[in-house]
C-alpha cells in the first residue's frame, strides 16, 4: 500500500511530529493527562503485540539459548550502566529525591519499546525480545541492592513490576502466539507498526508534560540524561565488541544500554515525595527524542559488514 510505504519510509518524521503533537496537546489541555497517562500501558501492549507477531515463537527459544548475548545483556546493564551511574552521581544536584529520581531510572533497563526501536535500527529484536523477562526479574532483585549501595534507601515494591511483566510481556506474547497458530493476518498487523508507535509516543509526552511544573528540576538532570545516552552508546558497541557479537545482536546491545525503564519505575516515583517523579518524567522525554536519534545513528556507528 502507497500510504504504508510512505510512513515506513517517514518514520522518523512521524515520530518526532507525534513528539511535537504530544507536547502541544499536554500544554494545551492538561486536564487529559490522567486519562492519557491510563492508556499508555493498553497502547504499549498493543505495540509488543504487533512486535511480538513479527518473532515466530521457535525463534524466541532459540534466542534464549544465546549464552553470550545474554550475558553482553547483563553485563551492559547491570556492570556497566551502574559504574556509569556512580561516576555521574557526585555532579548530581545535592536535592535527594532528585537524586532518587535519576538514580531510580537509570538504573532499571527498558523492556518495552527498546524493542521497537532497536528493530527499526536493525538490531537483533528477536534476541533482545527473549531476555525481557530476564532482564525484568533481574532489576527487579538489583535495583533495591543499588539504591541502597549508592543512597542508603529502598523504594522498589514488586508490584508495578509484576504488572509491567504480566501486561507488557506475558499476555501480549500469549496472544501473538495464539495468533500466529491459528490466524492468517499476521503479516497485516504488522504494517501498523510506525502508527502505533506514533501513539505510543503522543500519550507518553502528553500525560507527561504538565507535571513538568518546575523548569529548574527539567534545565537540572536533563543534560545528565543526553550525557548518558552518548555515553551508553559508546560503552555498548564497546561490550558488544568485548562479546564478538554480529552487526544486528551488537546494534541491540547499544539500545539496551541505554534505554531505560521510566514508564514501569513512574508509580513508583508517583508515590514519593518532592520532584521524584518529574525527575523521572523528565528521563521519559529525553529518551524518547534521543531514540529517534538512536535509530538514525546507531546503524552508522555499526554498520553492516560489506
Amino acid at each position: 500500500m502507497p500510504f504504508v510505504a510512505a510512513v515506513e519510509r517517514h518514520q522518523v518524521a512521524v515520530y518526532l511530529g507525534a513528539l511535537a503533537a504530544g507536547a502541544a496537546a499536554g500544554l494545551a489541555a492538561p486536564a487529559a493527562g490522567p486519562w492519557l497517562e491510563h492508556a499508555i500501558n493498553p497502547v504499549l501492549a498493543v505495540l509488543l503485540y504487533v512486535t511480538f507477531l513479527q518473532v515466530p515463537v521457535a525463534e524466541l527459544g532459540r534466542s534464549l539459548r544465546a549464552g553470550r548475548f545474554l550475558a553482553a545483556v547483563l553485563v551492559v546493564n547491570f556492570a556497566v550502566v551502574p559504574l556509569v551511574v556512580a561516576a555521574m552521581i557526585g555532579f548530581l544536584p545535592a536535592d535527594q529525591a532528585v537524586r532518587l529520581g535519576v538514580l531510580l531510572v537509570l538504573l532499571a533497563p527498558c523492556v518495552d519499546y527498546v524493542i521497537v526501536f532497536s528493530g527499526l535500527a536493525g538490531g537483533d529484536h528477536r534476541r533482545l525480545l527473549a531476555a525481557t523477562p530476564l532482564l525484568l526479574l533481574a532489576q527487579m532483585a538489583l535495583l533495591p541492592v543499588f539504591l541502597l549501595l549508592f543512597l542508603r534507601v529502598n523504594v522498589v515494591e514488586p508490584g508495578p513490576f509484576v504488572e509491567a511483566f504480566a501486561v507488557l510481556i506475558a499476555i501480549p506474547l500469549a496472544l501473538a502466539w495464539l495468533t500466529q497458530r491459528f490466524s492468517g493476518f499476521v503479516g497485516a498487523v504488522s504494517t501498523s507498526m510506525v502508527p502505533l508507535m506514533a501513539v505510543t509516543l503522543f500519550a507518553v509526552v502528553a500525560s507527561q508534560v504538565p507535571k513538568l511544573s518546575g523548569l529548574a528540576q527539567v534545565v537540572s538532570v536533563a543534560p545528565f540524561y543526553v550525557v548518558f545516552l552518548v555515553v551508553m552508546a559508546f560503552l555498548g558497541l564497546g561490550v558488544a565488541r568485548l562479546f564478538r557479537l554480529d552487526v544486528p545482536e551488537s546494534r541491540a546491545i547499544v539500545f539496551t544500554g541505554a534505554t531505560r525503564n521510566s514508564l514501569v519505575v513512574l508509580p513508583l516515583a508517583l508515590a514519593l515525595p518532592g520532584d521524584v517523579a518529574a525527575v523521572v518524567v523528565t528521563q521519559t522525554l529525553v529518551e524518547v527524542v534521543g531514540m529517534v536519534v538512536y535509530v538514525r545513528a546507531v546503524p552508522r556507528l555499526l554498520p553492516n559488514a560489506g
